[in-house]
């Protein structure tokens, strides 16, 4: 009794309409325990507001509130759940404890008989007290409505690696508990419990104590623990410097590594590595740095020039998306042709041009000197014949290095 009264302190229900369940499978779901505990007529609708892990039974110790006021002598002491084998204990408030609580409500006023589960009046009988009273219904009617507005449940985060299938990975658990937390107007209560329920394994471990140790920690400060106990434990200025050293990859679009960019720079702000007013120069400096591929889009964009004044992620986005669809629309109306330039490596033509004419001269040199020799003694061994086979090996499809060769042997 003095656990159900603490923990419903803690989670501010009102003790008479709340139970403990004890026994409870460590992998059995909120569903499951909800549904499990509503075929007990006299319970109503009954909604898991907390799940304590016991190291002792290895089983879990849930709070569950009622929408009806709990009657210990009208429920069971137990429970066998649908394919269990072991059946799950229930405690609920005790009886002076539930008709002290009522007393408390209805204070003074005489026994009120129950109409649709709520008290009416007996003695309103002036039409402005039936007014109040008729007032006091809507009143209550409209509040449980109001308290059972429900938001998108978080997908299961257990800490587990590798991921198993049908759980969330780190990353997109904390974005989505983060923006439930941000967006949603619930009070912090049903925030803590709704993280909670979408933990089980080491991680709800973890959320145990903390909720053991601070039983006032708030929903954010739940998220922060998980994150720093299974997320990398890198410091605001180390995401920073990696922030500094992204690059657009070869068949990216910009639009993608713009958003790759962002999902990087939400980690910097988050760990104090960026202060949140220098994001969006943060953020067009690094494009303009690491888009290395998309020059002509930066240029047709003036990203450049608007460093002074730059726009938001989302602007950015936009603007990107409505550059890459033009371009691909403008691809499709004139598609590229294909063209092969073939790389033709040409001479020195002026210089074989010199060099031929000076072979020539020297040929005919040559011939002068050898036709003199033999007019003055015997001849010897000609050797025109090896120069002009020499010569008349060497056609115009010779490169420049054997026409020099030529040109020194004639020389000598």
């Amino acid at each position: 009794m003095a656990q159900l009264q603490h923990w419903c302190k803690g989670e501010g229900i009102n003790p008479i309409y709340a139970i403990l369940v004890k026994d409870v499978p460590e992998d059995t779901e909120n569903d499951f325990v909800e549904e499990t505990l509503q075929s007990i007529k006299a319970l109503g609708r009954v909604k898991v507001r907390g799940r304590m892990y016991d190291p002792r039974s290895q089983s879990l110790t849930v709070l569950c509130e009622c929408r009806e006021e709990v009657n210990t002598r009208a429920i069971p002491l137990d429970v066998l759940p649908e394919g269990c084998d072991s059946p799950w204990r229930i405690f609920g408030p005790s009886e002076e404890e539930t008709v002290f609580k009522a007393e408390q409500i209805r204070g003074d006023a005489p026994e009120l008989p129950q109409v649709s589960g709520l008290s009416f009046p007996l003695q309103a009988s002036t039409p402005e007290a039936i007014i109040r009273a008729v007032g006091d219904i809507m009143q209550r009617t409209g509040k449980p409505a109001s308290d059972n507005i429900s938001y998108r449940r978080l997908r299961t985060f257990s800490g587990v690696l590798p991921t198993p299938p049908g759980e969330e990975q780190l990353d997109n658990w904390i974005e989505q508990a983060r923006l439930m937390i941000e967006e949603c107007d619930r009070p912090e209560r049903e925030k803590r419990m709704k993280i909670m329920e979408s933990v089980k394994g080491p991680a709800l471990e973890i959320l145990q104590a903390v909720r053991f140790n601070d039983p006032d920690a708030t929903p954010t400060e739940y998220i922060d623990v998980i994150e720093n106990t299974f997320g990398t434990p890198e410091t605001g200025e180390e995401l920073y410097f990696a922030f500094r050293m992204l690059c657009q990859q070869p068949s990216e679009r910009l639009s993608a590594f713009l958003r790759r960019m962002e999902r990087v720079l939400n980690k910097v702000v988050q760990k104090g590595g960026l202060q949140p007013a220098s994001a969006d120069k943060a953020r067009l400096d690094q494009l303009i740095k690491g888009a290395t591929r998309s020059d002509m889009m930066l240029l047709n964009l003036r990203l450049r020039e608007r460093r002074d004044q730059p726009p938001t992620f989302l602007q950015l986005l936009n603007e990107i998306r409505t550059e890459e669809e033009y371009e691909a629309s403008r691809r499709k109306l004139n598609p590229a042709k294909s063209v092969h330039v073939k790389t033709v490596t040409l001479p020195a033509e002026a210089e074989i041009r010199d060099l031929r004419v000076e072979i020539q001269e020297l040929k005919s040199q040559l011939t002068e000197l050898t036709a003199l020799s033999i007019a003055q003694s015997p001849p010897p061994p000609a050797p025109e014949s090896a120069v002009t086979t020499e010569v008349e090996a060497s056609g115009e499809d010779k490169n420049i290095q054997a026409l020099k060769k030529e040109v020194k042997k004639l020389r000598k």
